[in-house]
């Protein structure tokens, strides 16, 4: 049964109504045809409406849609013969960023991803995307390992942000991204990473110091979640929306400040509803930016890599 957002209430009912006449139809046979195409029509624009004026905070809600395709489902779509890798090799593996090696249309790649999983027990077991310390370790163990062999790196970001649990800062969670980001700024290898739903704070940039950087166009990226920013400046969770607009984290925002290199967009009403073909258009992407990348030695990488960094902040549009 598909899932509804709040903001999408007035098609739910428009949905509902025709999937009811459908159902009368098959009952006893009244032939509703054209009042179920024209019923079509109507939800089909009003998608379209909806989906042409967004809000930030609606954005994010979009984002964090439960049916979304996570990390594991590009994955299992876009890499060929994937062989997952475990373990930090030094205290435990963690569920929350899933990696391995594998092959992308035919050449050799580490690939990252932080998964939140898609029903009670996958969420449970990946920690809702919240990796500690040994998922970031196990991270940039993966990137040096691409590094070694010569791998091009590619990433998936879905996560509300690091684990803030005390057990996960005891083990020097802040150490672990900070390693994390180090290894992929690092890398003498093409690194590619896409925001596919929530890109939240530095559990998210830990996976995405990369060459280049794409976005879903519903996806959000931002230093803090809309809610701790709110519960933060207003003590208040509510302002959430006033947070969004003011954090300029969707995809356009942040593509117009430079800090993402291409969005790439999504079928009507979000990538949810048509998975299939936004991974299939995610794919072509990656892989018309990775190619000039892979002519590309390591000093040259790591050196542009470095100098795209340090120009975040410098542009008058900061």
């Amino acid at each position: 049964m598909r899932h509804f957002l709040d903001f999408e209430k007035p098609i739910a009912e428009l949905e509902g109504k025709i999937e009811e006449l459908r159902r009368t139809t098959d009952a006893g046979g009244i032939d509703v045809a054209e009042e179920i195409g024209r019923l079509g029509e109507k939800a089909q624009a009003l998608l379209k409406t909806t989906y042409a004026k967004l809000s930030p905070w609606q954005k994010a809600q979009v984002a964090r849609h439960p049916d979304r395709p996570h990390a594991t489902d590009y994955i299992a779509a876009l890499i060929q013969d994937f062989t997952p890798l475990a373990g930090d090799r030094a205290f435990a593996d963690d569920a929350a960023v899933v990696g391995g090696m594998g092959r992308f249309r035919g050449r050799a790649v580490v690939v990252l991803g932080t998964e939140r999983g898609h029903d009670t027990d996958s969420r449970v077991k990946h920690n809702f995307g919240m990796a500690r310390p040994e998922g970031y370790r196990k991270a940039r163990r993966l990137m040096e390992l691409a590094g070694r062999f010569g791998m091009p790196i590619l990433s998936f970001v879905d996560t509300s942000g690091a684990f803030p649990g005390i057990d996960a800062e005891a083990r020097g969670q802040a150490e672990a991204i900070a390693r994390s980001i180090e290894a992929g700024l690092d890398a003498p290898v093409p690194f590619i990473a896409t925001i596919i739903g929530e890109g939240g704070s530095g559990g998210a940039i830990a996976l995405a110091a990369a060459d280049r950087i794409i976005m879903l166009e519903h996806a959000i990226y931002s230093v803090i979640s809309p809610e701790g920013c709110a519960s933060i400046l207003w003590r208040d969770a509510a302002q959430a929306a006033t947070a969004a607009e003011a954090l300029k984290l969707t995809a356009d925002d942040l593509r117009k400040l430079g800090l993402v290199d291409v969005v790439v967009p999504e079928p009507l009403g979000g990538a949810h509803r048509d998975a299939a073909t936004v991974i299939s258009a995610l794919g072509d992407k990656i892989e018309t930016l990775l190619t000039p990348l892979l002519a590309l030695d390591g000093a040259t990488l790591r050196a542009r890599r470095r100098d795209k960094f340090l120009e975040m902040g410098r542009s008058g549009a900061l």
